[in-house]
């Protein structure tokens, strides 16, 4: 019960700051977006692309533990993951705050989870993160970003959620390694806790492949009684 009122006050608080006390929207945020989504950067802060473009794999990070978890969970994982692409956090914390305790991944793996779980997906991740870092940190101007964030709520708080993001794979990964029979792997859940992004990625390519029971009950489920 701590662990998800501790949540929901973080996701309460976030939102609380985001629309209230986070500088104001500016009259080109807009018309900033549109660009950043159609990849016309010209002009633009190569530290304000690489964040948004970054913003658009955290979110593929948690899906590919969201949707393995979900499998056992009452509440349905895909919503929640699926507007993280948008808002991120915003819609990851009630998901987190929300879900269960589910160390096992019950019935077989669909196409979809395969993807998701294969260390291809994982590897594709960690060179798109590293590129976007080297761009961002290599070509980005600190003192312009450093403006903005403090003028503009829309890079104001999407670093926030970067950052937010970046140390929330933790609360995911101890169900996932015990999936997968990684429970003594301390170091590796430590890694993931305790280095923002890459933690995760470096995770995701080493874990072991999920196992499939089909001869499982659900602990979400009772069994049938006649």
């Amino acid at each position: 019960m701590l662990r998800k009122i501790t949540f929901w006050l973080i996701w309460l608080g976030f939102t609380t700051y985001a629309f209230i006390f986070a500088p104001p929207d500016q009259p080109d945020t807009l018309e900033l977006i549109k660009n950043l989504s159609t990849g016309q950067w010209q002009g633009i802060n190569p530290l304000v692309v690489a964040l948004f473009n970054i913003m658009g794999v955290l979110p593929m990070i948690y899906a590919c533990l969201v949707f393995i978890d979900g499998r056992g969970q009452k509440t349905p994982a895909w919503p929640f993951s699926t507007f993280s692409f948008g808002v991120g956090a915003f819609a990851l914390l009630p998901y987190i705050a929300l879900r269960e305790p589910n160390p096992e991944f019950i019935g077989q793996k669909n196409t979809f989870i395969k993807i998701l779980d294969s260390r291809i997906t994982a590897i594709l991740l960690s060179v798109g993160a590293i590129i976007l870092i080297f761009y961002g940190i290599s070509q980005g101007n600190w003192s312009n970003f450093v403006q903005q964030w403090q003028t503009s709520r829309f890079i104001h708080v999407m670093s926030l959620d970067f950052c937010l993001l970046c140390l929330l794979p933790s609360s995911l990964v101890g169900d996932d390694m015990a999936r997968r029979g990684m429970v003594d792997n301390k170091a590796l859940f430590w890694l993931v806790a305790l280095v923002p992004l890459f933690g995760a990625l470096i995770y995701l390519c080493v874990r072991k492949p999920l196992p499939e029971i089909s001869n499982s009950i659900n602990p979400q489920q009772k069994p049938a009684t006649t």
